[in-house]
């Protein structure tokens, strides 16, 4: 279905599809001139393209295919367009082989990068009379530093909450009557937990709007339920990328996720074929980025499972939307006695359990079979009901084990809840 909004290119008002073909047309032009990396991959492809069907000419871009050129390339790759003094800012990511991935960017990307964070906080209403607390601490990776610059851009008074304890943070939020906070669902969670044990109530506090992001936790229904019940605050989540940008927020309706499609065009593909996942099927989920010249990507595929969607939310945003946001990782699926299990799966479930403090995902092998324990810091007396639920839901028996109190990692930016001890990780 066509989207009626129209954009502007060349004082000519224009579709959506047609304002994206002209900016990807504009890019793979630029990027076969001036990025070695997208040169050596766009060899034979026949420019420009006539349609968006025409995408699927491109060849796909992989995390790894970066990781290995910087490898090659050293210190940043290929993929960096423009002379390294014409950088401004450095953030990696987790790579391959341990090795951190490396993205730079131009002023003019990061200035793209605050405009696409400001999607996401008009999204959650935020306006220039909040105050805003980020409670992570500012290094390397990408983590809040492009929502700290588009707060400022939206004219907010911005909190950095970096080098601070849980404790201190929450004395921070409270004293300066912050009214929205940014964080992992994790640290969200866990900052209540420290509160509690300070005999401090987060519901009376000031804080009215949260928006999450790192994490898929903030598009389940039963962590969102959770987190703003301990709050008593309305949450919005976000997803992004270092290598990719800021692409999407959730809205009004809090019940998927929206894709920035003026800054971004989505696929879904089957992880295994690579061919289009049929409506309503989980697939990948593939994005190019339109205007991030300093580190474009074409077709990358992101490891993010989504659900296929081509109808518009009922909120009324007529950009591409994913009901139940991001709902896994195509590389986190493992298969146990047959079924196929994703952690955001099992953390749905166990969130419905207000008594579950903390928990972790435990992927073992007996008797050369896959399997699965669940770890909870809980009451003794929900452990029965939790295995059954989780024995309807997932389709499997799953062993619960209670853990000792305050035993448990505990996370400030992304969550590492799972702990593979299998003899063999093929799938």
């Amino acid at each position: 279905m066509e989207k009626k909004n129209l954009y502007r290119i060349h004082e000519h008002d224009v579709s959506l599809s047609e304002y994206q073909l002209q900016r990807l047309n504009q890019l793979l032009v630029f990027v076969v001139q001036s990025n070695e990396f997208y040169k050596e991959k766009l060899t034979g492809v026949t420019l420009p393209l006539y349609s968006l069907q025409d995408l699927s000419k491109l060849p796909f871009t992989t995390k790894r295919e970066l990781a290995e050129d910087q490898q090659a390339n050293t210190p940043f790759g290929r993929n960096h367009s423009y002379p390294e003094s014409s950088y401004i800012r450095y953030h990696q990511k987790s790579g391959t082989s341990g090795r951190p991935l490396k993205v730079l960017d131009t002023k003019e990307s990061w200035d793209w990068w605050q405009d696409c964070w400001l999607e996401v906080l008009r999204s959650a209403g935020v306006t220039s009379n909040d105050r805003l607390f980020l409670a992570f601490s500012f290094g390397p990776f990408i983590g809040f530093w492009a929502a700290y610059e588009a707060a400022k851009k939206a004219g907010a008074l911005v909190i950095p909450g970096g080098g601070q304890s849980s404790v201190d943070r929450l004395y921070s939020i409270i004293g300066n009557q912050v009214n929205v906070l940014l964080c992992t669902p994790s640290y969200a969670l866990h900052l209540a937990e420290v509160a509690e044990q300070q005999g401090i109530d987060c519901r009376q506090s000031s804080v009215h709007t949260i928006i999450t992001a790192g994490e898929p936790g903030g598009s389940m229904p039963s962590v969102r339920s959770r987190i703003e019940s301990l709050w008593g605050a309305r949450l919005y989540d976000h997803v992004g990328m270092t290598e990719m940008g800021a692409y999407g927020y959730s809205c009004s309706e809090q019940n998927g996720i929206h894709v920035n499609e003026r800054q971004f065009l989505a696929e879904v593909v089957d992880p295994v074929t690579l061919q289009p996942a049929s409506e309503g099927e989980k697939g990948e989920l593939v994005l190019t980025n339109l205007e991030r010249y300093g580190f474009p990507l074409i077709r990358y595929r992101t490891g993010d499972m989504v659900e296929n969607n081509s109808k518009p939310c009922s909120c009324g945003n007529l950009f591409r939307f994913f009901p139940g946001g991001i709902i896994g990782r195509s590389d986190d699926m493992v298969i146990v006695r047959g079924v196929n299990i994703f952690p955001q799966s099992i953390e749905a479930i166990v969130r419905e359990f207000a008594q579950v403090v903390e928990f972790r995902i435990v992927y073992t092998t007996i008797e050369e079979m896959n399997q699965v324990i669940i770890q909870v810091e809980s009451p003794v007396d929900i452990v029965n009901e939790l295995s059954v639920r989780l024995r309807e839901r997932i389709g499997l028996w799953i062993d619960v084990e209670l853990a000792e109190a305050e035993t448990l990692p505990r996370f400030e930016m992304k969550s590492r809840r799972v702990l593979d001890l299998r003899a063999k990780k093929t799938c």
